[in-house]
This record gives C-alpha cells, sequence and structure tokens, in this order.
C-alpha cells in the first residue's frame, strides 16, 4: 500500500489534503526554516478539522540541533495535551551523527507515541550510519531526500535505503524537492511512501493546499 502525506501548516490545508486523498498530515509552522513546532491552538484546530493521522513537528530552531531541548521537552508535553498522538522529530550533533541525548529526551515525553525521524538523516555526516542508529529509537518512519539538497541528488542513496526498509523495521518516506519524474523510478526502487509540501499547493508555500494537486500526487503514487 502506497502512502501520501501532505504538510499542512493549518486546519484549511488539512481538509484540502484530506479532500484530495492524503494519507497522513506533517502539520508545522515555520516553513522559511525548514518546519517548525506548530502551537497547541494549531494542533487543536486541525485535529478538530480532520479525521487523518497527523504528525506533529518537534523543532526548534533552523538546523538540526535543538536550541531549547528543555522548552522542546515541555512543547511535546503540551502537544500531547492538546491532543498529538504522532510526532516527527530529529537531531544530529557538532559530529553529524544522531544526537541520542536530544533524541531521547523528547522520546521520554512521548510515551511511545508514533514518530518520524525528519530530514536530518540527510544532512549527517554518514546517512547509512545515522540510518541504524535511527533504527533503534523505535522510529517507524524516516522522511528522507537522500541528500541536503533534496531527491534528484539523492536517488543513489534512497535506493540503497529502500533496499534496507524490511530488514530494518522502517518505512522510507521520500520527500524533499520530490518531483513527478521521481515517483515512478522510486516505485520500482520500492518506495511506496511519499511527502510533498509546496507541490501540494498551487502558488507555493504562501498559497494553502489545493486539493486537486493533492489529487494529481494520489494518482501518480498509486501507480
Amino acid at each position: 500500500m502506497t502512502l501520501l502525506e501532505v504538510i499542512a501548516l493549518d486546519a484549511r490545508d488539512a481538509e484540502a489534503a484530506q479532500a484530495g486523498g492524503a494519507d497522513r498530515l506533517e502539520l508545522v509552522s515555520g516553513m522559511d526554516a525548514g518546519g517548525l513546532t506548530p502551537s497547541a491552538a494549531t494542533v487543536r484546530s486541525v485535529l478538530a478539522a480532520t479525521d487523518l493521522p497527523v504528525r506533529v513537528m518537534l523543532r526548534d530552531a533552523p538546523g538540526y540541533a535543538p536550541a531549547d531541548l528543555d522548552r522542546l521537552r515541555r512543547d511535546a508535553a503540551e502537544l500531547r495535551a492538546a491532543g498529538a498522538t504522532e510526532f516527527v522529530l530529529g537531531f544530529l550533533d557538532a559530529d553529524g551523527a544522531v544526537d541520542l541525548v536530544a533524541c531521547q529526551a523528547l522520546l521520554g515525553e512521548l510515551a511511545g507515541a508514533a514518530w518520524t525521524f525528519h530530514r536530518a538523516l540527510d544532512n549527517a555526516a554518514d546517512s547509512v550510519a545515522a540510518w541504524a542508529v535511527v533504527a533503534g529509537l523505535g522510529c517507524d518512519t524516516v522522511l528522507a531526500a537522500g541528500a541536503p539538497a533534496g531527491v534528484t541528488d539523492g536517488l543513489p542513496l534512497l535506493r540503497e535505503l529502500a533496499d534496507r526498509q524490511a530488514a530494518d523495521g522502517l518505512a522510507l518516506l521520500v520527500g524533499g524537492g520530490l518531483k513527478q519524474q521521481h515517483v515512478p523510478e522510486l516505485l520500482a526502487a520500492g518506495v511506496s511512501h511519499f511527502h510533498v509540501g509546496g507541490p501540494a499547493r498551487a502558488g507555493g508555500w504562501d498559497s494553502p493546499v489545493d486539493a486537486t494537486a493533492v489529487a494529481g500526487w494520489r494518482g501518480l503514487v498509486d501507480g
């Protein structure tokens, strides 16, 4: 089964994504910073607007190091209290390895919730080694483009990670510069989970999610 995840910023986006056939939402704020933690009020409004699964970002600064880990822990607890049950997170240390201390500190607030390790993997010093570490952290999904610049550059690594999914108990969710022409090749390589943000909007990030655009991606990823 294929999965189509769409980035949502608010309830309007959530409704349009569901109307277009999305399977899941990634809820964020601050896309000018690559996606930051949304407010509890936004989480509540989105959960009221859709019955799709919603994965909520836990990230408080551009890049892949937490700006204030204690604050992020409080945010995680607040978002759980607001109804969030699934999350997105991922941090690297100064050497470009998975920051286990930061990740485990937040995971301690999530009480076994399902979660995605996000594109920190693309920026790791050794992405394959990072994948192996992440597999031991308890997430079920890794969002990756295969390279910091996006899917076009990352296709060789994505093929390798796709081969590792079943053995490592992870789903590879491909997003970050994903273009429609990438999808057939990725499907053939064994990728079944796809993540879109800007391409689900008619006018980029300044416009809301467009149900027709989402429906186009739905048809594409379903082959």
